[in-house]
Parts: C-alpha cells; sequence; structure tokens
C-alpha cells in the first residue's frame, strides 16, 4: 500500500526505510491503522499511513485518541500559570485546591509523578466507563490514597493530571480544556486537536490475541479524568506539537520554561537509567539519544510522540489498538538520523569581538584542577574541564555584568568577574569558588589562604595536620 509522503522533503531511501519499519510494524502487530510522521527543523517533512480506516488508509488528517499525551498540554497550561506568578512549582496543592489529603503535595510532584498518590481511580475502570464530577473525585481523595511519601519515587497518577486539570480550571474560570483550545491550540493552529472525535476518525479497536478479529471499545468523555487522556488529534497536529517540544514555542511559552519542563525531575527505577519524567513529559535514553515527549494509552488506541531536541527531530505514531504497538516513533528517529545526519551549522565569525569577553576566556584554575572558558556568542559563556570531571556549565550574561549558570553543577548558580584597581580580571567567583589564572594564585582571595611556603617538592615533610613542615624529615 504506497504511503502518504510529503513530496521533497526526504530521500528517496529514506522514504522507505521510513515506510518499511511502519509497514512492518502494522503487520507484525495486526494493527487496524497505523499513521505515522516525522518532523525535522520544525516541519513535518514525512508521512505515511498502513491499514484501513473505512475503507481508505489513514493520513495525517486522521484523529486518533492520544491519551497520556494529553498531560503534555496539560503542563504547558500549569507552566503559563507559574510564568505569570498565579502559582509556583513549589506551591503546595492546598494553596489552589484546598481539602484533599494531599494539599501538602506540591504542583512539581503532581507534574512528575512524585507527589505518592494513586495511580487510578476507585472503583471502575476508568478509562472504560463514563467519567464523573470533580465532586466525585475530590471525595476520593482521602488520606488512603498516597501510596508513597511525597518525593520518594516515580509512581505515575493519572489522578494526579486530573488534579492538575482542575488546577487549572480554577484559575482560568474555565475548564482546562477551554483554556487548552484558547491558549495553545488555538496560536499553534492545531485545529484538528479536540476533546471529543471530529470525522475522519480511527474508531478504536481490540485485536483478538489468538486470532485475526477485532472488538470495538468504547470511548467514553472521562469526565474529571478527562485532563489524563481525553485529546484526540492526528499526525500533522502532532508534529506540530513535536516542533513544539523541540523548541518552536511560537508565543505559548518561553524557551527556558520549556527547557524547565523537558529537565528529568526523577528516574524510574532499574539496574540503569533508561527513563524518567520532566514537569509533564516523559523522558528516555534510546541509542545514546535522549527523547523527550510522551505516550498515550487508552482503550482502542496507542500513541507516541517522540523528540531528539539536539536533532530537531521528531516523530510520531498513532494506532487504534488497545496493545502491542512497539516502539515506532523512536525508531523513526533513529532511521531518519542515520540515512541523513544532520549537518553542522557553519561556523562563522562574530563581525565584531564580544564586548568584554576576550579577557575572559582561556585556562582557569579551581586549585590544581585546570579549567577552559571559551565564549559562546556574546552573552554566554561555557566552563569545561580540562580532564576528568563533570563540573561543566554553561553562563549567559546578565544585566548587572554578573552570570548565571544554563546547566550542570553551577545550573542558578552565579558567575562574578572580579577585577583589580587596574581594570584587569583578578580571579573568578564562582558560587563561592575562586577561580585563578594560575593554580592557587597567592594573590587571589583563595577560601583557606594559600601556604607561605607555596609549592613545595616531594620530600617536604607533613606535620600532622598535614601542613608542609619545611627542614624535617619525614617520620
Amino acid at each position: 500500500m504506497p504511503a502518504t509522503v510529503l513530496p521533497a522533503t526526504v530521500l528517496p531511501a529514506t522514504g522507505r526505510a521510513l515506510l518499511y519499519r511502519v509497514a512492518r510494524e502494522q503487520a507484525d502487530s495486526r494493527i487496524p491503522a497505523l499513521a505515522a510522521g516525522v518532523i525535522r527543523d520544525g516541519a513535518l517533512v514525512w508521512t505515511a499511513g498502513r491499514g484501513r480506516v473505512g475503507d481508505a488508509p489513514p493520513t495525517a488528517s486522521t484523529q486518533y485518541r492520544i491519551g497520556s499525551i494529553t498531560k503534555t498540554f496539560v503542563a504547558v497550561l500549569v507552566a503559563r500559570l507559574r510564568d505569570e506568578g498565579r502559582l509556583d512549582f513549589a506551591d503546595p496543592l492546598d494553596r489552589h485546591v484546598p481539602g484533599t489529603a494531599l494539599g501538602d503535595r506540591t504542583i512539581a510532584q503532581l507534574l512528575s509523578h512524585t507527589s505518592g498518590l494513586q495511580a487510578e481511580t476507585e472503583g471502575p475502570w476508568w478509562e472504560r466507563t463514563p467519567g464523573g464530577s470533580w465532586s466525585d473525585l475530590a471525595a476520593q481523595l482521602r488520606p488512603e490514597a498516597i501510596r508513597h511519601r511525597a518525593g520518594r519515587r516515580h509512581h505515575y497518577s493519572n489522578v494526579g493530571f486530573a488534579i492538575l486539570g482542575e488546577v487549572v480550571a480554577r484559575h482560568r474560570g474555565r475548564s482546562w480544556w477551554e483554556c487548552l483550545r484558547a491558549e495553545i491550540l488555538d496560536p499553534l493552529d492545531m485545529r484538528r486537536t479536540t476533546y471529543l472525535p471530529e470525522p475522519p476518525y480511527a474508531s478504536g479497536f481490540a485485536v483478538h490475541p489468538w486470532a485475526d478479529v477485532l472488538l470495538p471499545e468504547p470511548a467514553h468523555d472521562a469526565g474529571a479524568m478527562a485532563a489524563a487522556g481525553q485529546l484526540w488529534s492526528t499526525v500533522a497536529d502532532l508534529g506540530r506539537w513535536a516542533a513544539f517540544v523541540a523548541g518552536d514555542t511560537g508565543d505559548v511559552l518561553s524557551a527556558d520554561t520549556l527547557a524547565e519542563l523537558r529537565e528529568p525531575n526523577i528516574v524510574e527505577q532499574g539496574a540503569q537509567w533508561v527513563s524518567g519524567y520532566g514537569l509533564g513529559f516523559q523522558i528516555q535514553q534510546r541509542n545514546g539519544r535522549t527523547l523527550v515527549g510522551h505516550g498515550g494509552s487508552m482503550p482502542g488506541f496507542l500513541a507516541q510522540l517522540w523528540v531528539d531536541v539536539d536533532e530537531a527531530v521528531g516523530a510520531v505514531a498513532l494506532a487504534n489498538t488497545t496493545s502491542g504497538l512497539g516502539p515506532v516513533a523512536s525508531d523513526l528517529i533513529e532511521i531518519l538520523l542515520q540515512h541523513e545526519p544532520r549537518l553542522p551549522d557553519e561556523w562563522t565569525p562574530l563581525p565584531s569581538p564580544p564586548d568584554g569577553l576576550l579577557d575572559l576566556v582561556g585556562t582557569w584554575y579551581w586549585g590544581p584542577t585546570g579549567f577552559i572558558l571559551r565564549a559562546r556568542g556574546r552573552d554566554e559563556l561555557e566552563l569545561t574541564p580540562i580532564a576528568h570531571g563533570t563540573r561543566a556549565s554553561r553562563f549567559r550574561r546578565r544585566p548587572d555584568g554578573t552570570w548565571v549558570g544554563l546547566d550542570g553543577y553551577y545550573a542558578g548558580e552565579t558567575l562574578r568577574i572580579v577585577r583589580g584597581p587596574d581594570g584587569r580580571v583578578s580571579h573568578l567567583d564562582l558560587a563561592s569558588f575562586i577561580f585563578t589564572r594560575a593554580p592557587y594564585d597567592p594573590s587571589a582571595p583563595i577560601p583557606g589562604g594559600v601556604a607561605k611556603e607555596g609549592w613545595t617538592g616531594g620530600g617536604a615533610a607533613q606535620s600532622p595536620n598535614g601542613t608542609a613542615t619545611p627542614g624535617t624529615e619525614p617520620a
């Protein structure tokens, strides 16, 4: 069956390899209708559909239920409230939705599934039954709904995101869905992402494990639980959302806030770190790459959205089956990058030297440990160890002349450039650590001072407190 492929976007051999992966998955996993797409540099560059929706293959405009990918949208709504000063991620829930037994759990803990709250609702399987009201759900938020100490572990909680939907609704005075449509979907022109399905859409099925027959699955309005997995969307719309996750946020969210949401807050327990969770976003390590996004599962539907932010590449896979979808989206990313590796950006010199940076760059020492400080453009510095060590960080210039750490050990810490009376740089003061041009420069204010004897040979004796004692022999 031919793929629906956007013209002149990937090389023919790449398109064939991508199509083969989708076709193989649809056939081997017996998926009624599988749709997929790849984005690169903010654009949907390839799509394909296999199987049937009615009497035609699915397209990039065919709707599927996307399950927990809904959570990424809710997280961005909450982040917008934070950026407006209406809440803080460290706020306890009681400050915004009072009266529950988990009022001391923070907004960030709910976003990262570290609140310790139970995974699902009481009673019937909420995904296959009509949803209730917020008051019905709130009545379940008793002490026994808490499964773990706050912050102890990653414990996925659909109930937690239902609560976050209520947080948004209370601040905005309208449902989280109405907020989503006005604040995110309309600005990003995601018109085919909806609360309930709109034609053309795929119906959800369970596939019999031992026979090639289907069972229709229900698709109820999840009510108060909707913020955990209600939405329907398409490959085309989720391609736009993947571009958003990669950094093309328009005016919806700041780049710094998006980066904060994508940072790992917790990792899932295991012998090795392979998956974790940020604030509303799943994170996985795969083939040496860090992928950010989310999976989705509702009765009759499975969905995947993953992005390699460093490569500006992402992929979406949507299936109308209850179980059995392999790692299609992450595999599509790998195939694209293997066939068409990203070309490095061309290096070009700055039109003029960066203000005040040339006398900062080069070699610095923290005690005896060597570092290199490089200028990246006009307003960014990068500090990296010369040999072993992990205390590498980037810094951004502030208006007051100091620099703030962007990542690594010194994220959020302040770097101050200290100059002597002659205006020349004396040393760097970074979070109380003094960096000098020579190891333990005696002219700089090294904490604890510098031994007046200076550097000595290996024959110098050591006193009991470890201080060199000239003129004596070791015992």
